[in-house]
């Protein structure tokens, strides 16, 4: 009986999910401003269901857009028509998820310890929130903070990592866009590493003898549950829109920050809507009130994927950062580290001048805030997989990117304001 009850459990979990069987993701190269104009009127056709995993903003960079199989047709013929160059970067989006799962599904035992914890596969939000309690029990330096809750009052830990007390702060989150599976196990992946690393490698021990190290690794729960429980491809919070049937908001265009300005939407139903307010959503208040009242962190780093970036303000206006040369030598520094294990190549500069103008977002706020060192990572890879990186490149871009994150903690030790 009892597997009986486990089996049609699974059974609804599984066909409660939202299906992409026979979907395609495109690579649409325009070659001029007309061209981009007429994917801008593309995305538009609410009725295609269209996802745009990379806007068409500019000739110069590629477009990745999700195409419902029902919509496969008309697509082609509208580039077919316009004469617009694309290519198949996925050829079927549900065969990759299933091979997704089939990794996750080989791991699924409880680990006794951090040490046993499988850190080469994607984990659900309970199995993250259990990682983060066992790291806590075996460390003395780490500390789970609680900043505040979600929108379905789930709670927003922050693990803490501390060998001293009154000392200034160096923020990371991961996982504010909640597809960004890349980044949430990446960020278990810098939590172990931390804890190992203390008293071993003599640059982070310097490190944390003077700095706090805070780390958010699902700064979105309730759009991550729901990436695992209902659609693979949710990216926005979980907060119901008043008036609109479309749910969520996007997290990085609600900040204060050129709030409501280009690159950002006013429309619920689509990915980058911005919210009614500055703030709106618990997720993102809840950092804002953790940044005032720390009042002395040095350093934010906001995760995300995918396009291979490092990128610091400013994205809601064209306006240097008073600090620009010092951001991008020091973004150079960190690509350079990254590059030099696995030769991962990355792009690096100011939001607006590297990809395009983004109003609302995380680390233009926190600039204006005084944290001089703010930057904005995009983690692998440049399109072939996107959102649904394997399993088996989680390890690889956990190390590459910490080498990147140690620069820049480095220097920001390094150099006091």
């Amino acid at each position: 009986m009892t597997r009986l009850l486990f089996l049609g459990a699974l059974f609804v979990a599984v066909f409660a999910k939202r299906t992409f069987k026979r979907d395609q993701v495109l690579r649409i190269n325009a070659k001029d401003d007309a061209q981009i104009s007429l994917l801008k009127e593309l995305s538009e056709q609410a009725h295609l269901g269209l996802d745009f995993w990379m806007e068409p903003v500019h000739e110069s960079l590629p477009v990745d857009v999700h195409v419902p199989f029902h919509s496969l047709q008309a697509v082609r013929a509208f580039l077919a028509y316009n004469q617009i160059q694309y290519q198949v970067m996925i050829m079927d989006v549900q065969g990759l998820l299933e091979n997704e799962e089939r990794e996750m599904l080989k791991y699924n035992a409880f680990p006794r310890s951090t040490d046993d914890f499988v850190y080469s596969t994607y984990h659900d939000l309970k199995s993250i929130y259990s990682f983060m309690d066992m790291l806590v029990a075996e460390n003395s330096m780490v500390s789970k903070i609680v900043i505040g809750k979600s929108y379905e009052s789930r709670p927003l830990n922050v693990l803490k990592f501390s060998t001293g007390a009154n000392r200034p702060g160096i923020w990371i989150d991961t996982g504010i866009h909640s597809r960004e599976w890349v980044t949430q196990a990446s960020g278990i992946w810098f939590a172990k590493k931390i804890v190992t690393d203390y008293r071993r490698d003599p640059v982070l021990t310097d490190i944390l003898n003077k700095y706090d190290i805070f780390l958010e690794i699902v700064t979105n729960p309730d759009g991550f549950a729901y990436t695992h429980s209902s659609d693979r491809m949710w990216r926005k919070t979980r907060k119901p829109n008043p008036g609109s049937s479309c749910v969520g908001v996007d997290p990085n265009r609600n900040w204060d920050a050129g709030f409501g300005g280009a690159g950002s939407s006013s429309n619920p139903c689509t990915e980058t809507y911005r919210g009614p307010s500055a703030h709106s959503e618990p997720e993102v208040k809840a950092i804002v009130d953790f940044v005032k009242s720390h009042g002395n962190l040095k350093a934010f780093v906001s995760i995300h994927s995918y396009s291979q970036m490092l990128l610091y303000p400013y994205g809601y206006k064209s306006t240097l950062a008073k600090d620009q040369t010092e951001l991008y030598q020091l973004a150079r520094k960190a690509v350079t580290k990254l590059w030099s294990l696995y030769n991962t190549y990355y792009r690096y500069g100011s939001i607006i001048t590297t990809i395009y103008q983004a109003s609302g977002g995380t680390i233009d706020w926190t600039y204006d805030q005084g944290i001089k060192y703010s930057y904005t990572f995009e983690l692998r890879d440049t399109g072939r997989y996107g959102f649904i990186l394997p399993a088996n490149q989680i390890i690889p871009t956990a190390e590459e990117t910490w080498l990147a994150l140690m620069a820049i903690m480095e220097h920001t030790k390094n150099n006091p304001y």
